[in-house]
């Protein structure tokens, strides 16, 4: 698949004081990923792995410590984030966010909501065209037109939901970024969405990077699921395999940890311990040390790469096996 999206060697580390010396917080530490055109993955892990910050530096929204991001080979971290603002590059990458109430200006009619980026990002400034664009975004969604002139305040969780996604597909990206979008509503009006997402992607031809903590919903949505624990990316699977078959000790907990009754009375895979520190963490010991049921020595001097361990599966973990026809160095 022809790589829509390339991150390459991407960091973001936050600077802090302790105890009178300067540290830093690494929130997303050397990730390489690519996404393809018209995929759907999928981004898990637990709250702190690095999934939000993922999805600020992506949408470029903050600016990475080092590493790039490349759509359609085009290096977006060439320039600054306050200059990608105004860049054409812009329109290409965007983001539904978690809230929709908080993520949408309150004093924006949902019309205002939905020609704004239209206005930024294309320069739409004849006012048919503009009314047009709109409500065609509108129609597209499932909001009806009796909508547009009502606020924020006056909307449903759903309603706000979609005038948000309008707001994004407005522009016709070619990433849509997902950061938890149904967190915030009922289970009804989740699977509504849910369906209307599915459908955008279809008929819009849009890639999605999906970032949820409801692995069923993941399971659906995505071909790709990537697992990130203390901002390094731990597994990289196709859906199907790495619910059936992961490889990496904390994608089997995550994944043990989804409700089912068949699994019922059965084997739980248990976590102790607490997690290391993301402030300036040892680079030779494993992000997972001290959590893992697997840990050992070698986890302690050694930092596992990620490597392929199947077709389009890989992992970062000392103890998982190396495809056929190679040798295992443990």
């Amino acid at each position: 698949m022809t790589p829509l999206l390339e991150v390459k060697s991407l960091s973001k580390f936050y600077p802090i004081k302790r105890r009178g010396r300067g540290a830093r917080l690494h929130a997303v530490d050397d990730v390489d990923l690519t996404i393809g055109a018209g995929e759907s993955v999928g981004l898990v892990g637990e709250s702190g792995c690095g999934k939000s910050t993922m999805v600020r530096l992506l949408g470029r929204l903050i600016d990475p410590t080092v590493g790039q991001v490349l759509i359609g080979g085009e290096d977006l971290t060439a320039v600054t984030q306050a200059q990608f603002a105004a860049s054409p590059s812009r329109r290409r990458i965007q983001v539904v966010f978690q809230d929709a109430t908080e993520s949408l200006n309150p004093s924006f009619r949902a019309f205002q909501a939905i020609a704004d980026p239209l206005k930024r990002l294309l320069g739409m400034t004849n006012g048919a065209e503009l009314d047009k664009r709109v409500r065609a975004t509108a129609a597209l969604v499932g909001l009806p037109e009796e909508l547009l002139q009502r606020y924020p305040h006056q909307l449903s969780g759903g309603q706000r939901a979609r005038v948000g996604i309008a707001r994004a597909v407005a522009v016709e990206p070619s990433l849509l970024i997902l950061d938890e979008p149904t967190s915030a509503l009922d289970v009804s009006v989740q699977a509504v969405i849910l369906r209307l997402l599915a459908d955008l992607r279809a008929r819009l031809s849009m890639s999605y990077l999906f970032v949820s903590h409801d692995l069923n919903v993941v399971r659906l949505l995505c071909s790709r699921v990537v697992v990130m624990y203390l901002g390094k990316i731990v597994e990289i699977a196709p859906a199907e395999t790495l619910f059936t078959a992961s490889l990496h000790p904390y994608t089997q907990a995550l994944v043990a940890a989804i409700p089912d009754p068949a699994r019922r009375g059965g084997a739980r895979v248990r976590l102790d311990g607490s997690p290391s520190s993301p402030i300036d963490p040892d680079p030779n010991v494993c992000r997972f040390y001290g959590r893992c049921p697997k840990g050992a020595d070698i986890c302690t001097r050694v930092m596992p790469p990620l490597r392929a361990v199947g077709p389009d599966h890989f992992a970062a973990c000392h103890f998982a096996p190396s495809p056929p026809g190679e040798t295992d160095e443990r």
